[in-house]
């Protein structure tokens, strides 16, 4: 293995470290989830879970696909089927949100349909984004599929967005100026190159999936980067506020929040996954780094602020 190959491993030691792994058998305190890992088949746990406590649910869930998930295997279904599978375990979850809270639900372009389908029933829709991955396999007979879609939807018309906290830099292709001839809402950075912070859309395009150079990687087959995490959390939420995703796999949302000074809790039924998420989790002790989030910002897809040389500190940071 390369030196540079950053991808985490779980040896058996770290089998010992289960402190924050439970099991739900009666109904739980929130003080008792919080911040812990609950290891345990989602329809065994979901009985248990306290109510109106989650600010924000991040829901990951699998996508319509034979997939093996270490010693689990999601098995494809009919869109019926499949539609009656996801509404057996989403309906009862509702029950976990705040009046206030928000929601999105990961899909991909088969699912997309079913899942809007089910969460327009109970919640408001505000938007689908729609975000680009960076890899993926070509395709002779068909276009090679390269995005996935996520539903942003909210229990009610009263809910927290905060824009600011999410705006990138982007370099700027038109660089308007005032009429004193001053830069207008742009900077230049070293290398004479205009850029300038932008608002968030539901398009995005400066994801990039974990490959195995990355400290975030694990060997999870759908793991999502904690960049797109990060501008969720950040979107949806204050800082304390209770975070939630009922399909944890490696990690990435409860280590995520963590480094963003939020609580959080999750459900996951693979014990190496969650293992996974326990290292992370340590690790996010000491490294609060998200990569492509730079002094309160996001940036485009394999930039840093040291490879712009910037020249500018954001306001507010």
């Amino acid at each position: 293995m390369s030196n540079k190959n950053k991808t985490i491993q779980v040896k058996n030691s770290d089998y010992l470290a289960q402190d924050t792994l439970i099991t739900l058998s009666d109904k739980s305190h929130v003080s008792f989830i919080e911040n812990k890992i609950i290891h345990q088949d989602i329809f065994d746990a979901l009985p248990h879970l306290p109510e109106n406590f989650v600010d924000l649910l991040f829901i990951d869930p699998p996508y319509n696909l034979t997939k093996s998930y270490q010693s689990h295997t999601f098995k494809e279904m009919t869109s019926a089927e499949y539609e009656k599978w996801f509404e057996a375990w989403f309906v009862p979850l509702l029950k976990i949100l705040k009046p206030t809270a928000s929601v999105y639900v990961c899909c991909d372009w088969k699912t997309s349909v079913s899942v809007y389908k089910i969460i327009s029933q109970h919640l408001k829709i505000k938007n689908r984004i729609t975000w680009e991955r960076e890899k993926g396999r070509g395709a002779y007979t068909n276009w090679k599929n390269c995005h996935e879609d996520i539903w942003f939807a909210t229990v009610s018309d009263h809910y927290y967005f905060n824009a600011e906290a999410v705006k990138m830099l982007r370099k700027v292709l038109a660089p308007y100026k005032t009429i004193h001839n001053q830069p207008k809402d742009w900077f230049i950075d070293n290398n004479n190159q205009p850029y300038r912070l932008t608002y968030p859309s539901n398009l995005w395009t400066d994801i990039t999936i974990p490959f195995w150079s990355m400290p975030e990687n694990t060997d999870h087959p759908t793991q999502k980067p904690e960049k797109l995490l990060a501008k969720i959390i950040l979107a949806s939420t204050r800082e304390n506020d209770f975070v939630f995703d009922p399909f944890l796999g490696s990690g990435t949302t409860a280590v995520t929040a963590k480094k963003l000074n939020r609580k959080y809790c999750g459900i996951e039924i693979n014990q190496t996954y969650c293992h996974y998420t326990l290292k992370r989790l340590e690790m996010a002790e000491t490294d609060k780094k998200i990569q492509g989030y730079e002094n309160g910002v996001f940036l485009e897809r394999n930039t840093s602020f040291s490879k712009l040389k910037k020249l500018f500190t954001p306001t507010g940071v």
